[in-house]
């Protein structure tokens, strides 16, 4: 209070401090004025859901804040971004809405008024660059043009053409080393609900430099409380991932790696942004279905690799179908699988030790198969870039 009560102007008696009846807050009097220089005129203050939170007034007179012009605004970008410290790198961008690629990060820009934006209407897929090759990009593209169709997005260009943008942005980035991500929107047009004003679906593509080593340490992972998105909704990959941040947020609150979530009949369904898998005391490997999560290609890589630890009679066999928590929390592995962690395992599910506690011999397996298939898999799976 000391602190407030010195910026308030002493042409106005400090007021009054009131305590809420429930929660024994303190509640302050509105219309509270500020005198010193270049502060706002009136700050009003009211309860939110027990909490007290300030208002700034309407009629505030914010006179430092400058008009900046194209180029300066740019300039503002460049000294921010520059200002930034990040493991990724931002190397290209093509944009359908200037029709070409850019390798300036101040450049990498979405209009405000793109549907993907404000309404969250859009789709995006992406792709691992390993060594100069494009890892698993067909499938990824499928399957954006098959969120597409989902979300009622019109492709701007044929398969072909998108597949092409694809390589040629890679291959001015000169990345060989990091992930390619892309979107298809509605388009840019107007703030409405609807994309009848949208004048054509937009395409943007950015390739990302990350040099950060795949991880196989073990870790730990809750139960979501966070509601699943219904099937309709989880089985396209749009923008829309606000349950898939607060999800991961929680697990982060917890100290815990992910949150996995339960379908609506409380079987397991998957990750905020990975699909999971189990390998039973039988040495079954065992995954949900996707008939209502997202359609993982890691995953699917996954199943089709580990065929070959069955010939090795590492595994006794391969089942995909619904999976108990009890199932879950009860086999010898667990792992999260996707194109950011490929398979990394999980050694704790909320308070139950899975299998010994320690990272399992066929997540490894797992592991050192899709790594090697990176490298040196088959033309169906590796796409060179031409640099």
């Amino acid at each position: 209070m000391a602190s407030l009560a010195k910026t308030i102007s002493q042409n106005q008696p400090v007021p009054t401090k009131l305590t809420h009846h429930v929660n024994n807050l303190p509640v302050f009097s509105p219309n509270l004025c500020y005198s010193r220089t270049g502060s706002f005129g009136e700050m009003r203050f009211i309860r939110s859901c027990g909490r007290t939170e300030a208002l700034i007034d309407s009629s505030a007179q914010l006179s430092d804040v400058p008009l900046l012009s194209c180029s300066e605004a740019i300039e503002r970008i460049k000294s921010t971004q520059a200002n930034q410290k990040s493991k990724q790198q931002f190397l290209a961008m093509y944009s359908s809405i200037f029709g070409g690629i850019t390798t300036d990060p101040a450049a990498m820009v979405i209009p405000m008024d793109d549907h993907m934006v404000h309404r969250g209407h859009g789709v995006f897929d992406t792709a691992a660059i390993c060594d100069g090759y494009l890892y698993e990009l067909d499938q990824h593209l499928d399957r954006i043009i098959r969120s597409a169709s989902m979300a009622k997005i019109q492709l701007p260009f044929d398969r072909e053409s998108l597949r092409r943008i694809l390589i040629q942005t890679v291959s001015a980035s000169k990345c060989r080393k990091g992930s390619l991500r892309y979107w298809l929107s509605a388009g840019v047009g107007d703030f409405q609900l609807s994309p009848v004003g949208c004048h054509q679906s937009t395409f943007y593509v950015i390739v990302i430099q990350d040099d950060s080593p795949f991880v196989s340490k073990g870790v730990k992972v809750i139960t979501s409380s966070i509601p699943i998105k219904p099937p309709q909704f989880g089985t396209v990959k749009s923008v829309n991932y606000l349950p898939n941040v607060l999800s991961k947020m929680e697990a982060e609150e917890t100290g815990a790696f992910a949150a996995i979530w339960l379908d609506g009949e409380g079987f397991i369904a998957e990750g905020p942004n990975m699909n999971v898998a189990f390998v039973t005391k039988e040495r079954v490997l065992l995954m949900p279905q996707f008939d209502k999560i997202l359609s993982g290609c890691t995953a699917k890589r996954v199943l089709t690799l580990a065929k070959a630890l069955v010939r090795e009679g590492k595994l006794h066999g391969i089942k995909v179908g619904n999976v108990t928590v009890e199932e879950g929390k009860k086999a010898e592995e667990m792992m999260l699988l996707g194109s950011g962690v490929l398979v990394r395992p999980v050694v704790q599910w909320d308070e139950q030790v899975i299998g010994n506690g320690k990272e399992g011999p066929i997540a490894q397996a797992l592991l050192d198969l899709i790594l090697e298939d990176m490298q040196s898999g088959p033309p169906t799976v590796r796409v060179a870039v031409p640099y």
